[in-house]
C-alpha cells in the first residue's frame, strides 16, 4: 500500500513491453494505429508513490527542500545536495564528474534526482534500496559532502526554526539522522519532470511535436532499439546494463560479483528533461545527444559482459536528427524550482 500525491493531468503508468521487431517498425509511419497503441504505453502516472512510513505532507516536503539546499549539512558548510543535483541542469551537474568536498572530481557523473519516486534501487550501481538510504550516502561520503550526522544534528538543533519544524513534524523524535533523511527523501519524491511536448502528443495533440520527432519515436522503439532499456513513462527499465563504454569501473559487479552481466553494468537512466542534462553516461563521456546516439550505433566495446540488448546499427544523418528531435520533445516546456529561504 502506498500513499499517493496526485499530479494534475497525469494518467496511469503502463510498463513498456517489446512491441514488434525493427522490421515492422520500419514500415510504420507516425500516426498509424500501431503507433497510437504504442504511445499509450508511455503515458504518465497519476500519482507519486510515497511509502507508508513516510506519507506525503506539504510541510514535510518543504522541510526536506530546505535541507536539500542547506550547505550546513556538509562538513565545511560549503556544499549542499543541489551542488551535484542542480535544478537548472535537470537536477544533475553540467560536467562529466561533479566536484566534491576535497575539490576533486568524483568517480562518476552525478545522476539526476528527477522522478526518483519511481526508481529503485538508487545510484548508478544500485547500492541504495531507498531514497532515505541514498540521501545518507553523499552527505557522509568524505569525497562528497563530508558531513557527520552527529555534527549536523547539533547544528540544526541550534537553529530555532529547524528545531520548531522538526518538533512539529516529528513529535517525540525531533532532529535526528532518521528524521533528516525522511524529510529529504520526501522532498526528493516530489521532484518530478514537468509536462513535455511528447506528453501532449501522447495525450492526443498531433501538433505537439514535429514530424521529425514522430519519426524519431519510431526509430527509438524499432531500429535503434532504445526502448529495450529506456521503457515506460520515465524511459528506464530500472535495471543494469553494460552498454560497452570504455571504463575500468566495475559498476554493478561490486554488488553482484557472480553475475557475469553485472561487470561494467550501470543503472539505466531515465530520459526526461534530457536536453538539460548533458554530458551523458555514468562517466559523463558523451558530450551531447548526437554523441550518445553515435556511441550506441557503434555498439561500444564488444565484451562478454556487454548487454545482449546492445548491438551496432546503421543510422543516417536524417535518422540521427529525427532521434534528437524526439529526445528533445521529452523536455518539460515549463519548469519552476523556487529556491527556499533557509532558516537562520
Amino acid at each position: 500500500m502506498f500513499w499517493k500525491f496526485r499530479i494534475c493531468r497525469l494518467i496511469p503508468v503502463l510498463i513498456l513491453t517489446v512491441y514488434g521487431g525493427a522490421a515492422a517498425f520500419a514500415q510504420m509511419s507516425p500516426g498509424t494505429t500501431e503507433i497510437d497503441a504504442l504511445k499509450t504505453r508511455y503515458k504518465r502516472p497519476l500519482a507519486i508513490p510515497f511509502p507508508d512510513n513516510a506519507p506525503y505532507s506539504p510541510q514535510l516536503a518543504t522541510l526536506g527542500k530546505k535541507l536539500f539546499f542547506d550547505p550546513r549539512l556538509s562538513g565545511a558548510k560549503n556544499l549542499n545536495c543541489a551542488s551535484c543535483h542542480n535544478p537548472s541542469f535537470g537536477f544533475e551537474a553540467p560536467v562529466d564528474r561533479a566536484v566534491g568536498a576535497a575539490n576533486k572530481k568524483l568517480g562518476r557523473h552525478a545522476p539526476t534526482a528527477l522522478n526518483m519516486a519511481w526508481v529503485k534501487p538508487l545510484f548508478w550501481d544500485g547500492r541504495a534500496a531507498t531514497l532515505e538510504d541514498q540521501a545518507a550516502g553523499p552527505i557522509t561520503a568524505p569525497a562528497e559532502m563530508n558531513g557527520k550526522f552527529a555534527d549536523i544534528v547539533r547544528t540544526l538543533n541550534d537553529i530555532d526554526e529547524y528545531r520548531s519544524w522538526f518538533a512539529t513534524l516529528f513529535p517525540g523524535e525531533g532532529i535526528s539522522r532518521k528524521t533528516i533523511l525522511t524529510a529529504i527523501a520526501t522532498y526528493e519524491r516530489t521532484i518530478v519532470s514537468g509536462w513535455s511536448p511528447f506528453d501532449r502528443w501522447v495525450d492526443g495533440d498531433e501538433k505537439a511535436i514535429s514530424e521529425s520527432a514522430k519519426r524519431g519515436f519510431v526509430l527509438f522503439n524499432g531500429k535503434a532499439g532504445c526502448a529495450g532499456c529506456h521503457s515506460g513513462w520515465n524511459f528506464t527499465d530500472n535495471k543494469f546494463h553494460d552498454i560497452g563504454t570504455v571504463t575500468e569501473d566495475m559498476g554493478r559487479a561490486k554488488l553482484e560479483p557472480n553475475n557475469p552481466l553485472a561487470k561494467h553494468a550501470f543503472k539505466t537512466p531515465g530520459l526526461r528533461d534530457l536536453t538539460r542534462r548533458a554530458p551523458f553516461t555514468h562517466d559523463g563521456s558523451q558530450k551531447d545527444l548526437e554523441s550518445i546516439i553515435a556511441f550506441y550505433a557503434s555498439g561500444g566495446v564488444e565484451r562478454s559482459s556487454r548487454s545482449p540488448l546492445i548491438r551496432p546499427f546503421s543510422i543516417s544523418e536524417q535518422e540521427t536528427a529525427d532521434l534528437v528531435a524526439f529526445l528533445k520533445s521529452l523536455t518539460a516546456e515549463k519548469t519552476e524550482t523556487p529556491m527556499p529561504v533557509l532558516p537562520n
